[in-house]
């Protein structure tokens, strides 16, 4: 007889995976025995959700995105493994529309941490959970599994969107997971999504996007390939620097909220922004820049070091990695104002205190809330991992728990991202890392 204990650890280890049941197995009632069996994570209900998802969705995209989709008719009735560059809110949706039949995502565990909404999302469309900034064993077997049933599965192999408009970081890693997979590779490719809809920016602009497969790695081709070639084969076909002028994107609020991505200012450091309709403006200087709606960036009144947002963000990364994070841990770099949850995973998220200000320092961050629960001091040598979700927000795993930090919407999480890994970095004896969080 398991205890309450044994049965949580083994809930655990499976992902707390809803799709798995309880069956019988014997010829007589005599001599059945209770047998532990899988259920199929593939459902009809998943093909009848995505039609109707493209049927009202498609003409949205269209309308919205001014995105041109080409349907992959290559697909016939075989599985793929689905990896994509990520740019938009919106892309799993791009891919959907573009394959037949249902496909299963990988997605943040944040989404399934939402209550009753994240139950819907699985009854509907059975997304596979992924740990955010992190190796997860129990997301490659669940994909493994979904292929054993001839499903279709989609990756974003980031596991960011870009806040420059350059292709982030793809781990090594996926190389090995595509093989195991044994299904062709599909490579989908997005392109001006960034320029449409950068992850900093509330508003979508009138502009062109392309969305497609660009090229298929069939698995008789990979076999006989290094992981290191594959890799680069992914890599380089995924990757995408929409750091040009490749298209005329109009809105008249071009530049609000580029603060939550930039924080460093090439003339005064460390700094704070705010910006209104197509300008953005450095606290310290006063200095304006204008974001055009080619891209483009301009001073107001006075010559800019950087044409487009890329070149801006690898200055900025650039100086972080210079930083001696030991030099600043006096007094914080920046103070922020935040709602403080604390995350239970693949549940729900436990409201802490909904004003609460946050301190961040070259080796800590440090909350002060309304409890004594909500004043912490996480060491980044004692912070497992750090993450940013969707525009802004942040979470911090510390001590066995998860918080997750909301800010108002200026609120720039980066930063804090950025700082944490090069601590880290550092710390591994690394000081030229280059990997600073996404």
């Amino acid at each position: 007889m398991k205890t309450k204990e044994s049965k949580r650890a083994c809930e655990d280890e499976q992902g707390s995976d809803p799709y798995v049941g309880i069956g019988h197995s014997g010829k007589g009632r005599k001599n059945s025995v209770k047998k532990r069996k899988e259920r199929h994570w593939m459902k009809f209900r998943h093909r009848v959700v995505r039609n109707l998802a493209y049927a009202i969705l498609y003409p949205y995209m269209r309308l919205k995105y001014g995105v041109r989709i080409e349907r992959f008719r290559e697909q016939g009735e075989r599985p793929y493994l689905i990896l994509m560059n990520h740019q938009t809110p919106f892309d799993q949706f791009f891919v959907g529309a573009a394959f037949r039949g249902a496909v299963y995502y990988v997605a943040s565990e944040d989404l399934f941490s939402n209550g009753l909404l994240s139950s819907l999302i699985r009854y509907l469309v059975a997304p596979i959970p992924i740990r955010k900034q992190a190796t997860d064993a129990s997301a490659v077997l669940k994909c493994l599994r979904i292929a054993k049933e001839g499903g279709t599965i989609a990756i974003a192999p980031e596991g960011n969107r870009t806040y420059s408009g350059r292709t982030c970081f793809i781990h090594p890693v996926i190389a090995q997971i595509a093989k195991r997979m044994k299904l062709p590779i599909a490579l989908f490719r997005i392109e001006g999504g960034y320029g449409v809809q950068p992850r900093w920016s509330d508003v979508v602009r009138r502009g062109k996007m392309h969305a497609g497969v660009s090229r298929v790695i069939e698995p008789e081709e990979y076999a006989g390939m290094r992981d290191a070639e594959l890799y680069e084969q992914i890599r380089a076909g995924l990757y995408e620097d929409e750091g040009r002028v490749d298209g005329i994107y109009t809105s008249s609020k071009r530049a609000e909220y580029l603060e939550r991505a930039m924080y460093v200012c090439p003339f005064c450091g460390l700094s704070e922004f705010e910006s209104h309709g197509d300008v953005i403006a450095c606290k310290k200087c006063g200095r304006r820049i204008r974001y055009g709606e080619d891209k483009r960036l301009s001073g107001v009144g006075f010559s800019f070091p950087f044409s487009f947002v890329t070149g801006w963000y690898d200055y900025q990364e650039d100086f972080v990695r210079a930083m001696n994070p030991g030099e600043y841990t006096g007094e914080p770099l920046y103070r922020d104002r935040v709602v403080l949850r604390e995350v239970i995973l693949y549940k729900r998220k436990k409201m802490l205190c909904k004003n609460t200000l946050v301190f961040l320092y070259g080796d800590r961050i440090v909350t002060e809330g309304a409890t004594e629960a909500t004043c912490l001091t996480m060491p980044f040598a004692r912070i497992s991992g750090i993450s940013v979700l969707g525009r802004n927000k942040l979470d911090i795993r510390y001590d066995g728990k998860v918080y997750q930090m909301a800010g108002e919407k200026r609120f720039n999480a980066l930063k804090y991202l950025n700082l944490f890994y090069h601590y880290k970095n550092i710390g591994r004896d690394s000081e030229n890392g280059e990997f600073l969080g996404l």
